[in-house]
């Protein structure tokens, strides 16, 4: 089957969308797909465009046996309000001549991967033009959270963009998301049922796993072997919440027995840098490549996911599925009812959002009780196990397929005729 992937983030992105928009071209390339991507230049988690890709605004290239074309995209510094949007806008702009040449592909699917939920026109559009089947997979419902959280305000606004949003969606032959609650939120949007599917992200578990030896994260950072190492890992982002990282930090800045280790990029980290400047039991690392991913997992004997109250129940954080492969206990900022709340209160400890009191004292307890976190690791490894494995995930949307029979993956694949 010829599919077409839209999504804005792609491979060598080495977190968020971009990395499951590539792990995902990847598999089904490998499973017997022919697979194209428009994307944008990379530029995520660090905000900054790659500079392997600096000198040329449209680049073509070849990755992992998938066909990549890669338009320009606007970068602000500072990516909050209507610098946002104006990111997003410039890349569905800027990618739509590349769409239009797609065209000519005939692509029997394309699958359109948001946010940018801006990019949903032109994905859709396409589709019908090519006489393919239209699906839009929603990581975020981005412009909830654009309101929740203040980053845009306007009351009329907002009511213009949410039935723009619902118009669009009703349009989609298929829209998936992440969470079942994000899926029922499709559903009060006006996304027929029928049409709605549960689209997780996932764990490579055999690359993720709690055999892997993390002490050489202990020996560059000059952390003790006895000490508890309370880890964050990932992208770094205002709706995460992560300034609770350093105020709970600072109220157990006198257990030397527990340090707090940041490690990522993004927008807020020089933010989390001046607020921990003073604290010696805080550490950070630079974002590390893939391919040490599972030992810096395996490196934390706790998990920290902290999350902005705004964003809570309109997300659950990609970064969660590596941290329950590795075999770690979690603690989490979340309120009852909400899909992360349900998921680790399973394997781990949960916390009211911006309870930073008690986000501290949610660590000591773990800290000072090694069987509950190796009951509670067992717990977290045994779920992403059942339900984040990749294989697991894609095979059930899209067919397990042969590798080399295109036609028998293109049979199995679950996705609805156009209405």
């Amino acid at each position: 089957m010829k599919i077409l992937i839209y999504s804005a983030n792609f491979a060598p992105e080495p977190t968020g969308i971009g990395k499951y928009s590539g792990e995902m071209a990847e598999w089904l390339a490998a499973h017997g797909h022919n697979v194209r991507v428009v994307c944008s230049l990379p530029y995520y988690p660090q905000w900054k465009l790659d500079p392997a890709y600096a000198g040329r605004a449209y680049r073509r290239d070849t990755w992992r046996n998938v066909s990549v074309w890669r338009a320009p995209i606007w970068v602000p510094a500072s990516p909050t309000g209507i610098k946002r949007v104006l990111h997003l806008l410039s890349f569905a702009i800027a990618s739509l001549p590349l769409m239009v040449r797609q065209l000519f592909w005939r692509p029997d699917l394309v699958l359109t991967v948001a946010p940018a939920f801006v990019c949903a026109p032109m994905g859709w559009l396409a589709a019908r033009l090519a006489g393919a089947r239209a699906w839009l997979h929603l990581q975020d419902f981005e412009v909830d959270l654009a309101f929740n959280m203040g980053l845009l305000r306007s009351k009329p606004v907002r009511g213009i963009v949410l039935r723009l949003e619902r118009f669009m969606l009703r349009r989609f032959d298929q829209v998936s998301s992440i969470s079942t609650r994000m899926v029922e939120t499709l559903q009060r949007k006006g996304v027929p049922k029928a049409r709605t599917r549960y689209f997780p992200n996932w764990v490579d578990v055999s690359r993720i796993h709690p055999g892997l030896d993390g002490d050489a994260f202990r020996v560059q950072l000059g952390i003790p072997a006895d000490s508890v190492v309370v880890l964050f890992s990932g992208s770094m982002g205002g709706k995460q919440g992560l300034m609770a990282i350093p105020a709970a930090a600072s109220l157990l800045s006198a257990r030397s027995d527990i340090v707090f280790v940041v490690s990522g990029e993004g927008v807020m980290k020089p933010a989390l840098q001046s607020a921990a400047a003073d604290l010696p039991n805080v550490r950070f690392l630079p974002l590390q490549p893939i391919e040490r991913l599972g030992e810096l997992l395996c490196f934390g004997d706790i998990h920290l996911l902290p999350q902005n109250e705004d964003a809570t129940d309109l997300v659950l954080p990609s970064k969660l599925c590596g941290m329950l492969s590795s075999g770690r206990p979690v603690i989490t900022m979340s309120r009852p009812g909400t899909e992360l709340h349900a998921v680790v209160s399973q394997c781990g400890l949960v916390v009211l959002p911006d309870d930073t009191s008690a986000l501290a004292a949610a660590v000591v307890k773990l800290a000072d009780d090694r069987a509950a976190r190796g009951e509670l690791g067992k717990r977290a490894r045994a779920y992403a196990e059942h339900h984040f494995e990749i294989d697991l995930v894609l095979a059930r949307l899209f067919g397990s397929g042969a590798r080399t029979q295109s036609a028998a993956a293109s049979e199995n694949l679950v996705v609805p005729a156009s209405s």
